[in-house]
C-alpha cells in the first residue's frame, strides 16, 4: 500500500476517534484530531502528486473520508447545537447526491471522479469553518455565519461538478 493511501487509511480511522471526542466535548482534543485529519489529506494529495503514486482507490477513498469527517462534524455540531439541522440536511443531501453521480459515472463510463479546485476550496473553506466554531465559544451568529459559507462554497462546487457531470455523460469531456 502507498503513503498516499495509508494517510487516507488513517484519517478513516481518526474519525471516529474526532467524533468521540467532540461528542464529549473535549474540545482541544477534538480539534487536534481534526487538524490532523486535514494535514493527513494535504500530504496524501500533495504526496499522490507529486511522486505519481494517485490510484483509483485514492481518488475513490480520499473524498469519501474527506466527506465523512465532514458529515461527522456537522451531526455532532448541531447535536451540540452549534449549527443548526438545515446544514446536515442540505450537505447529506448534496453528498448523496454528488455520490449517486459518481457511481452512476463510473458504472456507466469507467470514469473516477477526481476532485477539482472548487471541490478543494469548498474543503478548505469547511475545515477553517469547523476549526473556528470548535475553537472559539461563538455566539450562534458567528457559527451560522462561518458554516453558512461554508455551506455556500459547498453548494458552488456541487454545481460546478453537476455541469462537469453533464459534460461527461455526454462526452466523455471535462
Amino acid at each position: 500500500m502507498s503513503i498516499p493511501n495509508i494517510l487516507t487509511v488513517i484519517r478513516f480511522i481518526l474519525i471516529p476517534v474526532f467524533g468521540y471526542y467532540l461528542f464529549h466535548e473535549q474540545y482541544k482534543v477534538a480539534l487536534l484530531l481534526f487538524l490532523l485529519a486535514g494535514l493527513t489529506d494535504v500530504l496524501d494529495g500533495y504526496i499522490a502528486r507529486a511522486f505519481n503514486m494517485v490510484t483509483p482507490w485514492g481518488k475513490l477513498a480520499d473524498p469519501l473520508a474527506d466527506k465523512l469527517m465532514q458529515i461527522t462534524a456537522l451531526v455532532l455540531l448541531t447535536y451540540l447545537r452549534k449549527i443548526p439541522i438545515i446544514i446536515v440536511i442540505i450537505v447529506g443531501i448534496k453528498e448523496l447526491f454528488m455520490g449517486l453521480g459518481s457511481i452512476v459515472l463510473y458504472k456507466k463510463r469507467q470514469y473516477v471522479v477526481s476532485a477539482n479546485w472548487y471541490g478543494k476550496l469548498a474543503t478548505v473553506i469547511f475545515y477553517f469553518a469547523v476549526v473556528m466554531i470548535i475553537m472559539f465559544d461563538m455566539s450562534k451568529f458567528y457559527n451560522y455565519l462561518f458554516i453558512g459559507i461554508a455551506v455556500f462554497s459547498t453548494l458552488f462546487a456541487f454545481f460546478m461538478y453537476l455541469n462537469s457531470y453533464r459534460k461527461i455523460s455526454r462526452n466523455r469531456q471535462v
